[in-house]
């Protein structure tokens, strides 16, 4: 499916004489989310060793990088918008300091030096540091990935200076950053509403179900809330309201029947709308897949409109509840859009 439909891209950029002076990047995230061929490195998703970290990243951009350049530096996703600002030829201005650098002159081929960089790396409470030719743990684990790739030998103990410098590194950046567990209690809120944003998104994946109401699978990602069949369950999210206004909100949603009446409330502030069209629709792709998938299915939603809410700047507790239940279930939620007045 990816290799088919990057041909198809790559295929257009063709058609339309802009290959040549077009960036195309292909990357992902981390490393394998389950057992399957790794390249011999050591950990998968969610851990902080290689295999668990270590991504492709090919950059396609003929008028500057010649085909068959291979980069053997250190990279990573931070890198990637001082990279293309380069390639571009503009100027990044941000804010605040970037962490990442240009990668620029190494796919050009024309580095005049390339000092060595950190990179570091935390996860669920656990974090590593990655220089050129080793990585080190917080636990305290030093792999020279030169001479063992697979990280199966600590030798923390042959290279105590490596080991010292790494390690004081590492605890000196999580010190300034405070990488938290995600088991930790110091949740941030979401944001609603920035003062440049028309639209707001509040996910399912969000939000915390009450009740009898459950998310759609133990995977977050694409979930919706699900076996909503009583006026005392509610769906909430933490929220920081970022500016203070009128906000039309929809709720995308799939039902079997129509009437059930749902409000959504904003400390004092509520609005009510019923369901007044039913949207019983099947998952998308359950039909087609050979194996069950183990991350969770979507359906194709129906926005309705639940009308028009004035939010006061400030954290709280956005509330979504049924006051009438029409048959044996409200519906499944997907998600809540906030669009800004």
């Amino acid at each position: 499916n990816i290799d088919a439909n990057i041909g198809r891209l790559l295929a257009h950029l063709a058609a339309l004489n802009m290959a040549d002076n077009t960036i195309v990047v292909f990357f992902c995230d981390n490393g394998p989310n389950g057992s399957r061929f790794n390249g011999g490195m050591r950990g998968r998703k969610g851990s902080t060793f290689e295999g668990g970290l270590r991504s492709p990243c090919l950059i396609r951009y003929p008028s500057q990088i010649e085909a068959g350049t291979v980069v053997t530096e250190v990279g990573a996703a931070i890198d990637l918008l001082p990279t293309l600002a380069d390639l571009a030829g503009l100027k990044a201005h941000p804010a605040k300091p970037l962490d990442g650098v240009s990668l620029a002159p190494l796919l050009r081929g024309d580095p005049d030096e390339w000092p060595e960089r950190l990179i570091f790396s935390a996860w669920n409470g656990k974090a590593s540091v990655r220089s050129g030719r080793h990585r080190m743990q917080a636990s305290g684990e030093l792999f020279d990935l030169q001479s063992d790739p697979g990280e199966n030998q600590n030798v923390a103990e042959q290279q105590p200076e490596v080991a010292k410098r790494l390690s004081e590194e590492l605890q000196a950046w999580i010190a300034e950053t405070n990488p938290r567990s995600s088991r930790s209690a110091q949740y941030r809120p979401f944001t609603l509403g920035h003062p440049e944003a028309e639209f707001t998104q509040l996910p399912a994946r969000d939000a915390i179900p009450h009740g009898k109401i459950v998310r759609s699978n133990r995977f977050p990602n694409c979930t919706f809330m699900t076996n909503w069949t009583e006026t005392s369950s509610e769906i909430t999210w933490n929220v920081e309201v970022l500016s203070e206004g009128d906000y039309e909100v929809q709720m995308y949603y799939a039902a079997k029947q129509a009437g059930s009446v749902i409000e959504l409330s904003w400390g004092q502030t509520q609005l009510a709308a019923t369901i007044d069209v039913a949207h019983d629709v099947p998952l998308v792709g359950a039909a087609e897949d050979r194996f069950e998938r183990v991350e969770g299915y979507v359906r194709r939603w129906r926005p309705m409109t639940l009308g028009t809410m004035r939010l006061k700047a400030g954290t709280g507790t956005l509330r979504l509840r049924a006051t009438k239940v029409a048959g044996t279930e409200v519906g499944e939620m997907r998600l809540l859009m906030f669009r800004k007045i």
